[in-house]
């Protein structure tokens, strides 16, 4: 089974009330929220209502909360080699 990934890209600030209350219903509050729904005709039809302000992908599967969290997370920049505890012995 697919699903849709929807990332809130652009705010609905100074929109129609009819966009926002489309976002509401996909479950979008904030940008850069990501929701996950599996592939139908109707949230298609929502997708195509607010598709200037959404960044849509086909996955295989819905990833959790923590998943979306450490894919967005990113590199430190640097690698720990050794500690000082293991230079002691």
């Amino acid at each position: 089974m697919s699903y849709f990934r929807i990332t809130l890209m652009r705010s609905a600030i100074g929109l129609p009330r009819r966009t926002t209350n489309v976002l509401k219903a996909l479950g979008l509050k904030k940008r850069m929220a990501t929701v996950f729904y599996p592939v139908s005709q109707s949230v298609a039809g929502q997708i195509m209502k607010v598709k200037e302000l959404v960044d849509v992908q086909e996955v295989d599967r819905a990833l959790t909360k923590q998943e979306v969290h450490l894919e967005r997370k990113p590199d430190p920049g640097y690698y720990i080699e050794r500690t000082a505890a293991s230079e002691r012995t």
